[in-house]
């Protein structure tokens, strides 16, 4: 399986999708798109969109998603088999005020 994940290096959705990936041990491609204009770009355009996280599994494209939304996808379409493992992070939640406050100091935007 091929996954590429369009992701913000801290966000609270961001943090639920690499959690999701890393209950099911699934390698992905995790892309910023923050920091890194070209893949913000690419997001958009296979997309459709602007919001994130976007994943990108075997083709089909998961836009503006929650890491329980791609979790669910790879369910019901035999991708994974359901685990007990618990998620290292929320998996349907936003950041925080304090979280969005210390990634507007710390990240570069290009857009």
């Amino acid at each position: 399986m091929k996954i590429i994940a369009y992701l913000k290096p801290t966000c609270g959705w961001s943090m639920g999708v690499r959690a999701i990936m890393k209950k099911y041990d699934l390698e992905f491609e995790d892309r910023d798109i923050i920091n890194n204009a070209d893949q913000y770009a690419e997001m958009v355009e296979k997309s459709g969109q602007p919001l994130s996280p976007c994943v990108e599994i075997d083709g089909a494209m998961l836009a503006d998603v929650s890491g329980d939304e791609v979790e669910s996808y790879m369910l019901s379409n035999a991708l994974v088999t359901s685990n007990e493992t618990a998620a290292e992070a929320p998996t349907n939640a936003a950041c925080t005020d304090e979280e969005h406050e210390a990634m507007r100091s710390k990240t570069i935007r290009f857009f």
